[in-house]
């Protein structure tokens, strides 16, 4: 825990954090450049999958804007969505384990929980819905809330408006993703925990400026809560 600021909002990434991730985002993806010509096998497939690696966490759109003019990034977007939402008819989706009880026992705690993420709205709403999370999280924001998506701290900051923060401080970020580490670095946030369940690897992370690392979401309520006990957390310090 941190008793200089205590942690009143924790913004948490979806796909790879909270939400896990079988490969879905990535043949989703592909299925959609796929959809404009781009297809297995070609040079311009190993650059897009190449871009997509590098820029998980970032906004969908944006990342198909760095690919195509706009008329092509808004149907490549789309694509996407369209063929996520047939994914998840067919693989389901489900909670990274600890993930369902980590969000309550955070709000039980008084703390509020944003969940941020690269989705545009359509498929980070069939995500709550397909889970069940509406009622488990005070607040949902995404690329089309703010003027600018990760690794810009946009959302964070956007969340820090609307739950009236005293500051920056007292808020706590966690993602999967550099883009996610980036965000919340630049936000200010005084935790920045990366988790090991999604796209990027430990050091990756702490690169991108993690303040802590952890093995799953399931360990964030430890990292955030006061505890009259014992406040020895199990996470590795950048």
């Amino acid at each position: 825990m941190n008793e200089a600021e205590p942690i009143t909002v924790a913004c948490l990434d979806l796909a790879g954090t909270t939400v896990a991730d079988t490969g879905t985002v990535h043949t989703a993806f592909a299925e959609a450049i796929a959809a404009l010509g781009i297809v297995s096998g070609t040079a311009a497939y190993e650059r897009a999958l190449a871009r997509f690696r590098e820029s998980r966490g970032e906004s969908k759109i944006g990342i198909f804007r760095s690919l195509f003019d706009e008329p092509r990034a808004q149907a490549a977007n789309l694509a996407f969505e369209r063929s996520y939402d047939q994914l998840v008819d067919r693989r389901g989706l489900a909670p990274v384990p600890g993930a369902d009880d980590a969000l309550d026992r955070m709000r039980a705690a008084g703390i509020g929980v944003c969940l941020l993420t690269g989705f545009g709205r359509r498929t980070q709403a069939r995500i709550l819905d397909t889970l069940g999370w509406w009622d488990r999280v005070d607040m949902t924001l995404c690329p089309e809330d703010v003027p600018r998506g990760r690794p810009w701290p946009d959302l964070i900051l956007a969340a820090a408006l609307r739950f009236g923060v005293d500051g920056v401080r007292n808020i706590a970020v966690c993602g999967d993703t550099a883009a996610a580490m980036r965000s919340g670095h630049r936000s200010g946030a005084s935790i920045v925990a990366g988790v090991l369940t999604g796209a990027h690897d430990r050091d990756r992370l702490l690169t991108a400026g993690a303040t802590h690392t952890l093995p799953s979401v399931a360990a964030l309520p430890d990292l955030v809560l006061p505890s009259p006990v014992d406040d020895t957390v199990t996470a590795d310090h950048g």
